[in-house]
Parts: structure tokens; sequence; C-alpha cells
């Protein structure tokens, strides 16, 4: 049978995941609003991305959960300020095996979610893609990497997981099911926090910030503190992981900023409280300094 999909937030990340899993046959609602959700209605989606070009028409819309009842997996891709109020919207999707996996960025998404939605429908998830609105109706990708790593949050392998797996695979972009998805969400983490922080506050784009010999070492220094919280926390973290998150970021396109860095030059809400904020939260409950988070 037919997958049903819900999108909650169809903004780039839930945009392009969504269009790919519609083009690889399942059948995909998107929850939206306003412009988008019009221009969605009227002309189908749009993803423009140099992994080639998708149009989705038609595209199956609409701002009333109720009104497509319960799905077998809903991607959750609000922002972090919204969880909980997105998380009471979209009960009407969720059934006795419906697997909702949030796609956030940070760490706390699925712990919020699980006192309104119930332990057994969340899962743990982490989506790894560049791409917003650019008009309403319409995504940008920037760059080829599209990847999604998901995983039940008790580290088993589930039916359902299994199942999107071999979905996520059809649909050609970079799918992962893991036995360890909080180790996943902390390993990015550790990068996006920092970045998040430090090409908002700068307003500078990573190229210019991983070669400036004074910001350098605040960032390796900010990287540590994430490592320090996350293994304080009980989190299994690889030794190397704050190596590794300097070579991801030493390769990331010189041009790029975080979301947060484009949700502060568009005048948007920004999602620090979760991020820098949560590194400090935490830092401040398990008794680890961070300086470099805090400033």
């Amino acid at each position: 049978s037919t997958m049903r999909i819900a999108v909650v937030g169809a903004g780039g990340v839930g945009g392009a995941f969504g269009a790919a899993l519609a083009k690889a046959g399942a059948d995909v609602t998107f929850i939206a609003r306003g412009s988008h959700l019009a221009a969605m209605k009227r002309d189908g989606l749009k993803v423009q991305s140099p992994r080639g070009d998708t149009h989705l028409v038609p595209t199956q819309a609409t701002d009333n959960p109720a009104e497509i009842g319960v799905v077998d997996i809903v991607l959750f891709c609000v922002k972090l300020w919204d969880v909980e109020s997105a998380g009471e919207h979209i009960k009407p999707l969720v059934g006795p095996d419906t697997a909702v996996i949030p796609l956030q960025n940070g760490i706390d998404a699925a712990e919020r979610l699980l006192p309104i939605l119930g332990p057994k429908a969340v899962m743990g998830g982490v989506a790894q893609i560049s791409a917003s609105i650019v008009a309403p109706g319409v995504i940008q990708q920037v760059g080829t990497f599209m990847r999604m790593v998901f995983g039940e949050l008790d580290g088993s392998r589930s039916k359902r997981a299994e199942e999107f797996l071999a979905l996520c695979q059809k649909a050609g972009f970079d799918a992962t099911l893991s036995e360890q998805i909080l180790t996943e969400l902390w390993m990015k983490f550790i990068l996006l926090a920092t970045n998040a922080g430090i090409t908002a506050a700068t307003r500078q784009p990573i190229g210019r910030l991983r070669e400036d010999s004074d910001i350098r070492p605040v960032m390796i220094a900010a990287f540590r503190e994430v490592y320090d919280v996350g293994k304080a926390k009980g989190i299994a973290l690889p030794a190397d992981a704050v190596e590794k998150t300097l070579a991801f970021m030493d390769h990331a396109p010189p041009a790029m900023k975080a979301s947060m860095a484009l949700d502060l030059e568009r005048g948007n809400r920004l999602e620090l409280p979760w991020l820098n904020g949560k590194v400090v939260e935490l830092g401040r409950q398990l008794g680890v300094a961070t300086p470099a988070h805090s400033m």
C-alpha cells in the first residue's frame, strides 16, 4: 500500500524532502498557510535544485490536519519556537502506528514532542540540506547535499523505520536508519550551534571566519564546549568528534552562513535560545563551563 506522509512546515527542508518522496510515489500532503499554501494549491510546488528541478503538479496541501487524517509518517519541519504549538495542531495525523520525525536544528525537538504526542509516536531525525522558500510555492536548494538520518529513540530497528528507509532510497536522496540517533543529533549540534552563533554574531560567512586567526580558536573552543556538555549528559560521542567537526567546517562552502544568520539578516525571529542558549542551559545544569556559547 502507498505510504501516507504529511509534511508540517513546508519550507526548505519539508518542501525539498516532501517533493522527492511524492515523486517516488508516496501520498504526500503539505501543511502550510498563507501565500505559500495558495501558490502550492494553484501552481504546484516547485523545487529548484542543482540536483534537478522538481515541479509537483498537482500538490496536495492544506492548513487543516483534520482534513488529512491519520498518516504513516509525519515530517515535522517547523522552526524551534513552534514545536509545541505545531505538535498540538498535528494530533489528528497521529494514529497508533504513526511515526513523527522531527527535523529541527538543535537537540531537544523530540523530547519536547514526547509529552504532547506520546512516546510511541516520536522518532529522532536529522536533516542536512541548505534550502529555503524564495517565493510563494518555490523552494531553492543551495548545493547538492541532501541527507536524512532517522531512527527510533530507543535504538531499535522498527518495521516502520525500515519501510520509510526503503521509500527514501527510492526517492534518491541519502538516507540512513540509525540505531544511535541521539549521537547523530549531537554530532550535528556541535557544528550547528557554533556556526549559528558565530555567523550570526559576526555577520560573516564561514569562509572568512575559519581563516581568521582570532576567530578560529573561538570556534574550536565552542565545538569543544558542545562536546563536553554532550559527554556530561551521557551522549555516546566519538573521541574525535571535535576533529571531525573541524574537518567538516574546513570543507564547507566558503559562502555558507547558518540559517540563524539568514534569519537575522531577514529580520526573522532567531532560534538562539534552543541553539547557543541550550548549550549554556545544559552546561549550567551539568556543571560544564560554556564561555564561548555564553558570549
